[in-house]
């Protein structure tokens, strides 16, 4: 029998993932964070983050976040298993989600860094069923709703954003996700 053995869900999911300049091979900023995570080693707000505002640099802040560090550890070997985030650091982190009928913001306080994402012009929901592939490894499962308008600060500064079409769970790369489960 196979059994799922790895698994997390969210609620008030809050996704970006840009550019911040023409050109660049991969996004250098994501900003992946719910108001509340559930795995079986717990339940806190948390995600994950790159923000690296060099791309020719190390970035200044990577890993998996959140308020409770036994979860942030949780991602990496048992969700991201695999994939080039695998052994990424897990960080304490202050996660903030606000969502309104049209507009959902997140604030995240990690490393001395603050970032607030606020994504506007939201779409219907859709429900959404993705299968595993290399990148992510795991099924995916939720609602979603793309959004046309996306803003970063950080540290009270805007950030010039290009929003790619697909972010890296191979859906839009600027969502509100009201609730969903990555299970492998």
């Amino acid at each position: 029998m196979n059994k799922v053995q790895h698994w997390m869900s969210w609620e008030d999911g809050v996704d970006l993932v840009a550019l911040t300049k023409p050109g660049l091979p991969m996004p250098n900023l994501i900003v992946h964070v719910a108001r509340i995570v559930h795995t079986p080693v717990g339940s806190a707000p948390s995600g994950m983050i790159l923000w690296q505002p060099d791309p020719s640099a190390a970035p200044r802040v990577m890993g998996f976040i959140s308020a409770d560090l036994n979860v942030a550890r949780y991602f990496g070997p048992n969700i991201f298993a695999g994939t080039p985030f695998e052994q990424a650091p897990a960080l304490q982190a202050s996660i903030t989600v606000n969502v309104a009928a049209d507009t959902v913001s997140s604030k995240v306080v990690v490393g001395g860094i603050t970032f607030e994402t606020r994504l506007r012009g939201l779409a219907v929901s859709e429900l959404i069923n993705r299968a595993p592939a290399a990148m992510p490894p795991f099924f995916q499962q939720g609602l979603e709703q793309a959004a046309s308008n996306a803003e970063l600060l950080v540290n009270g500064e805007k950030v010039s954003l290009i929003v790619p079409p697909m972010g890296i769970t191979g859906g839009p790369a600027a969502v509100y996700s009201a609730c969903g489960i990555y299970a492998r």
